[in-house]
């Protein structure tokens, strides 16, 4: 978790990261600031926590209850988020993966054939540059960039942020593309409807249980880069195996969204759940 994977700047700082108004310029925000996207007004500052599990002075308790504020934290600002996404019919997505894994192309795949279909969006999290925010922005879709830095993931407060810069419609479709990661992400709750975790088949398939709290989280998996099987010892049904036994409840869609196999399939999961929002489908 953040506070003992080195993420951030140590205890007691305030929020500082690259947030990218859609227009490509990425500015700097110090934030320990008053932030409102759902006529909710708060002021925040919290810590990510020690740079180090071993962090001079400080004790394993006092580490403990370091990362429970921290996720409280974060939990109350994931719920103004959830409450601003369920008042205007968003259906919001977290998509979480390791670097490499192919997020970017199946957004981007993605977007180029749900649009005209439901207004969409994208929140690009990358700790350098705006690289995947410009692929989002070429299709012709919004994208704000966070880049957080030293940080490992997203959270609810700069995700908040971002929202402001979107001003999304309502009955939108938001797409948060968190930072490459299989550990902390999966801690920190974005007021999302469900967590959607990428899995390339160069990975290996042992993935779901040498991460398990990720997969444990999400609701979908995707199996992605199916196309490059025949190339890979890579043992699919032990991998199903594998995320049936950290997450008897996860759904998983095999797919190459290089080729567009089994895109389809991904496509009507997600129709499916913007229907359960009212956003037009049946």
């Amino acid at each position: 978790m953040c506070g003992v994977c080195g993420c951030g700047e140590g205890l007691n700082h305030s929020h500082e990261h690259d947030h990218d108004h859609q227009h490509g310029d990425v500015h700097e925000h110090h934030h320990g600031h008053a932030h409102s996207h759902s006529q909710h007004h708060h002021h925040h500052e919290h810590s990510h926590g020690p740079e180090h599990a071993h962090a001079p002075g400080l004790t394993p308790a006092r580490m403990v209850q370091i990362e429970q504020d921290i996720l409280s934290a974060n939990n109350r600002y994931a719920g103004d988020n959830r409450r601003y996404f369920g008042e205007r019919g968003i259906l919001a997505l977290n998509l979480v993966s390791s670097p490499g894994s192919g997020k970017t192309t199946l957004l981007v795949e993605t977007v180029k054939r749900l649009q005209g279909e439901s207004a969409i969006a994208v929140i690009e999290g990358d700790q350098q540059t705006a690289r995947d925010a410009d692929r989002i922005r070429a299709t012709g879709v919004p994208a704000v960039q966070i880049n957080t830095g030293k940080g490992c993931h997203l959270d609810a407060h700069r995700v908040g942020h971002a929202l402001e810069s979107l001003n999304l419609p309502e009955r939108s479709l938001l797409f948060i593309e968190n930072v490459g990661n299989l550990v902390c992400p999966s801690a920190f709750d974005l007021g999302e409807a469900h967590k959607v975790v990428i899995l390339s088949v160069t990975e290996g398939e042992d993935k779901p249980i040498k991460y398990p709290d990720m997969f444990h989280a999400a609701d979908l998996m995707i199996l992605n880069k199916t196309d490059l099987l025949p190339h890979l010892d890579f043992d699919v049904e032990q991998c199903l195996r594998y995320a049936k036994q950290v997450n008897p409840k996860i759904r998983v869609l095999q797919l190459s969204a290089k080729t567009g196999e089994g895109m389809d399939h991904w496509l009507q999961w997600l129709r499916a759940e913007l229907a359960l929002q009212g956003i037009g489908y049946a």
